[in-house]
């Protein structure tokens, strides 16, 4: 029997990238201006969203692998038993990136491929994770691009009238931390309910 991808893995994964990030935001600040410092926020906010995303990626890929039947029930289509990573990632990304807006674009992105019931659904939208989310994708984006665009969802996201930088936000008050840490709380229960 072809070996089953590990979704566990991928959660613990993405725990151990979130520490290392949280180490590296919170080593440089010692010689670093005040600028620079923001910076490294920036970069570490910018890299938590690609290592959450690949999280997401792999989950899916693996919630299709471990069984056939969650995409089954979401696109009609009866697909083999036994289906290849590489096979189970194409049928998710299409010969694109992945990508998704905010935790509703999220959430439409896994209705795809996984039930309503399905347990990255239900954990995703839990409450208690929302406001992350939503923080984790405005701040990414204010990070890269630092559009007028992203600047109105930035501060929708953070409930505030003024923002300099992502990471200018991010650094102070332990605001990286909380939403690293949080990330990781989603990532646990990801690890808890995944079959493999």
């Amino acid at each position: 029997m072809p070996k089953k991808k590990s979704v566990k893995k991928s959660a613990r994964e993405f725990i151990e990238h979130a520490d290392e990030l949280q180490q590296f935001v919170a080593g440089p600040a010692q010689g670093l201006s005040d600028q620079q410092n923001s910076w490294c926020h920036d970069y570490a906010v910018i890299r938590l969203y690609r290592e959450f995303e690949q999280m997401m990626l792999s989950a899916i890929v693996g919630a299709i692998n471990n069984s056939t039947a969650t995409i089954s029930s979401t696109t009609g289509v009866e697909f083999p038993k036994h289906l290849t990573d590489e096979v189970c990632e194409y049928l998710v990304l299409g010969g694109n990136y992945f990508d998704f807006k905010g935790r509703d674009g999220l959430i439409k992105t896994l209705k795809k491929f996984v039930p309503d019931n399905h347990y990255l659904i239900t954990i995703i939208k839990k409450d208690k994770y929302k406001q992350t989310l939503e923080q984790l994708s405005a701040l990414r984006n204010y990070a890269a691009h630092e559009s007028a665009k992203s600047k109105r969802a930035v501060l929708n996201a953070i409930g505030q009238e003024r923002v300099g930088s992502a990471g200018s936000w991010l650094k102070v008050k332990g605001r990286y931390g909380a939403i690293s840490d949080k990330l990781k709380e989603l990532a646990s229960e990801v690890e808890i309910a995944a079959p493999y």
